[in-house]
């Protein structure tokens, strides 16, 4: 793997975080690379060095945070619920600003979309309909529930301001998907 520059991924580190803030002070229709820019501290040009254009930041962002928990689910599926899910609510804390405004934000619905599609992808091979207690159920009903039920209680807590610490939120959260799933 080529080394990275690292004025290039300070820049580009900083001007993905200005605007998570910004959406946090705004729609997102209503920035602009401009401010996108001044809050990162470089020149517009730089933003356009390494994106096209603000829905281009958006995207690779969404995509990047994607990414990262499909990896993290790859190295993780042989684990249990519990210790798999503090692992995942671990990187929600670490990146709460992100999750918080993409999941809040209604200049972004794309997230939470591409977000829910994510967990369903990843739900599908946990759900055997074959025997046990979801014999004869809908598996695609099955999955659906425990995504959508995932993001919801994901946005809770972190509306709520993040009440309870990651370990606590998997316990809860792994031995509920552990009775559906």
């Amino acid at each position: 793997m080529p080394k990275v520059d690292r004025r290039i991924s300070k820049s580009q580190e900083a001007i993905k975080s200005a605007l998570i803030e910004l959406m946090t002070e705004k729609r997102f229709d209503d920035i602009t690379i401009q401010d996108i820019s001044e809050r990162a501290n470089v020149n517009r040009g730089t933003v356009y060095l390494h994106y096209t254009d603000k829905y281009d930041l958006l995207d690779r962002l969404m995509e990047e945070h994607i990414n990262h928990l499909r990896e993290t689910c790859e190295w993780a599926s042989d684990m249990e619920w519990i210790d798999a899910t503090q692992i995942f609510f671990e990187y929600f804390k670490n990146n709460d600003l992100f999750f918080s405004t993409m999941l809040a934000s209604k200049g972004a619905p794309s997230f939470r979309s591409k977000f829910l599609e994510f967990l369903i992808e990843e739900f599908k091979d946990e759900v055997d309909i074959t025997k046990g207690k979801n014999h004869g159920l809908n598996k695609e009903v099955i999955v659906r529930f425990t995504a959508n039920a995932y993001v919801g209680v994901l946005e809770s807590w972190l509306k709520d301001g993040m009440p309870s610490p990651p370990d606590v939120m998997a316990k809860e959260l792994g031995v509920l998907i552990d009775r559906i799933v």
